[in-house]
């Protein structure tokens, strides 16, 4: 009888240190990555802000956003002359609200295209955002 209770308290007791060992894992690899963190980033954090400090960054920054902000807009115009013109050309209601869905979500992509670039300027001079203080990201 004893032999029969020893492999099953052996067993019992693997299981138990292995759900620790696989318990401690995790805690082990985030309190390696804290760790890391609070002593790696501290150097790239004293750096200054590189995209401020370029000669010509922040203006092709500007320029590149707001090249595809008027492409966008312009995307949107071509989108909605077309479903347009194909809304005029469909027989059945369900095609139409298809048309229509399609031409909503096209007008809502553009607000928030739109809007981000300022929404940004905004916010992230708020927040003293290093980006914001350099790019004006305002399509206009």
């Amino acid at each position: 009888m004893s032999q029969d209770n020893t492999p099953s308290e052996t067993a019992s007791n693997r299981a138990d240190s292995q759900s620790t060992a696989s318990s401690r894992l995790p805690k082990q690899a985030v309190f390696i990555v804290v760790v890391l963190s609070l002593f790696a980033v501290e150097p790239a954090a004293a750096q200054t802000n590189a995209v401020c400090s370029a000669d010509n960054l922040p203006s092709m920054i500007e320029g590149f956003f707001q090249l595809t902000t008027a492409l966008g807009i312009v995307g949107l115009a071509v989108v909605w002359q077309a479903d347009s013109l194909i809304e005029m050309f469909t027989i059945t209601p369900e095609q139409k609200k298809g048309l229509k869905r399609h031409k909503r979500s096209a007008m809502k992509s553009a607000v928030v295209l739109v809007a981000l670039g300022p929404l940004y300027t905004v916010a992230g001079s708020m927040m003293n955002l290093p980006l914001a203080q350099c790019v004006d990201l305002a399509p206009w």
